[in-house]
């Protein structure tokens, strides 16, 4: 299992190298010109040139590139003499429009979209395997009825569609719950679960539908298996064959999806829900660093949510070993 880990993690690290070259490189290949927008309106040429010094972009590509490198291990320095400003490593950029290290920025936001996507994440997982695992056991009754209606709507609606009948319905009309918006959890817990009730039930309702359809689908098949009915044959509990052999073996593609909407999720693809939410995570700093150009935001963002994708896949591969043995024997 050790080598297997190293393994994984040496294609991560190799991945996320890929990754960085074609997301800076992308960062060049733009038409806009990172020192104009970083100028401002009024820029004078001597001051354009300046900024294009002091952001390193009058060198060529392949030795910004190998100064982004660096300044991702060792940090970086921006500016001029009269005005520097220090990047500690990981050093992701520094933004045009506040001139703070997009890393501090990414930072400040980030508990946001972990609260977010993490909460949701546990819930829609349990609900959806429990749904779909009812739904499979009673096949063709009223509960596999239930369930994959339930699952048809979750797939019929839009995010905003549902947050904002939400928030119409539970704070505005009966004002069960305050305006929503995110509240750090040090602060104020409670506020801080008032506010995501109703972002959390959105991505709920959303998520829950696919995780329902798939352990449905997942169920069948493998209760179809000769190795199941001999376990029933044997006089074994019901409760017994459905969860300890049937969803232990059904569960595989499951953890896949699961891993993946928690990594994309957390480095910020809500960015729906918490534009409807009014809630200041990555994703929403990833919308306006586009509407406003700033280009090292841009940049950053995208190798964030990168990583969270790729340390995702990482992590499912290792519970793939836990779960079954032959990925711990290959």
């Amino acid at each position: 299992m050790f080598r297997y880990l190293v393994r994984r993690l040496l294609a991560a690290a190799l991945i996320m190298l890929v990754i960085t070259t074609i997301t800076f490189f992308i960062f060049f290949a733009l038409p806009s010109d990172p020192a104009l927008l970083a100028c401002g309106k009024t820029c004078s040429p001597s001051r354009l040139a300046e900024i294009r010094h002091s952001l390193g972009l009058d060198r060529s590509y392949l030795t910004q590139y190998w100064e982004f490198l660096k300044g991702l291990f060792a940090g970086r320095d921006f500016g001029d003499q009269s005005v520097r400003i220090h990047c500690g490593a990981p050093c992701l950029g520094v933004s045009f429009q506040t001139d703070t290290p997009v890393l501090t920025t990414l930072l400040s936001d980030f508990p946001a979209d972990l609260s977010l996507g993490l909460g949701a994440a546990v819930v829609f997982l349990v609900l959806g395997v429990g749904l779909g695992t009812v739904a499979a056991v009673r096949r063709g009754r009223a509960a596999d009825k239930a369930a994959v209606g339930l699952a048809l709507f979750g797939v019929s609606v839009q995010i905003y569609f549902i947050g904002l009948l939400l928030l119409y319905l539970f704070v505005d009309k009966f004002q069960i719950l305050p305006t929503s918006g995110y509240t750090p959890i040090t602060e104020d817990p409670a506020g801080w679960f008032q506010g995501l009730i109703l972002p959390w039930t959105t991505l709920v309702i959303v998520y829950l539908a696919m995780y329902t359809r798939l352990t449905r689908s997942s169920m069948l098949e493998v209760l179809a298996e000769d190795y199941l009915r001999t376990a029933r044959a044997k006089g074994l509990p019901a409760t017994t064959v459905v969860l300890k052999h049937g969803l232990r073996a059904a569960v595989t593609p499951i953890i896949t999806i699961f891993g993946m909407d928690v990594g994309s999720l957390i480095g910020g693809s809500a960015v729906i829900t918490e534009s409807v939410f009014g809630i200041n995570g990555i994703g929403k700093l990833a919308v306006d660093s586009v509407q406003n150009s700033d280009l090292p935001v841009i940049l950053g963002t995208t190798l964030f949510a990168a990583t969270f994708v790729v340390l995702a896949n990482v992590v499912v591969d290792l519970v793939y070993g836990l779960v079954d043995p032959r990925v711990r024997l290959a």
